[in-house]
């Protein structure tokens, strides 16, 4: 069992930046990928980027690649998104979310690679 709590969200200017972080409680955190999602208002929730277990291999979706930046510490049980030239756009919750099971890649672009789910944060950019 896996509690993920996020932070970091808010209030901020197109262009400007925010970090997000996700807090993992248990002690096996290393065993899973982790990912970012993020849902806008009346939209579905969307692959933002996800993290390998060892922190060496991290891929992003089109829309935020050179902006977004995935990073883990296994160390700490923690792994972060920092988001750069913050576009309306990226207005959504963002959620981060643990995967235990080994898959292909591209699996894990989707939900239902991921057994636990964080509660969201807020992120709102204003134009």
């Amino acid at each position: 069992q896996v509690q993920l709590v996020e932070s970091g969200g808010g209030l901020v200017q197109a262009g400007g930046s925010l970090r997000l972080s996700c807090a993992a409680s248990g002690r096996t955190f290393s065993n899973y990928v982790m990912g970012w999602f993020r849902q806008a208002p009346g939209k579905e929730r969307e692959f933002v980027a996800v993290i390998t277990r060892s922190g060496e291999n991290t891929y992003s979706a089109d829309s935020v690649k050179g902006r977004f930046t995935i990073s883990r510490g296994n160390a700490k049980n923690t792994v972060s998104l920092q988001m750069n030239s913050l576009k309306p756009e990226d207005t959504a919750v963002y959620y981060c979310a643990a995967a235990r099971t080994y898959y292909s890649g591209s699996y894990y672009y989707t939900e239902n690679a991921y057994d636990y789910w964080g509660q969201g944060t807020q992120v709102t950019v204003s134009s």
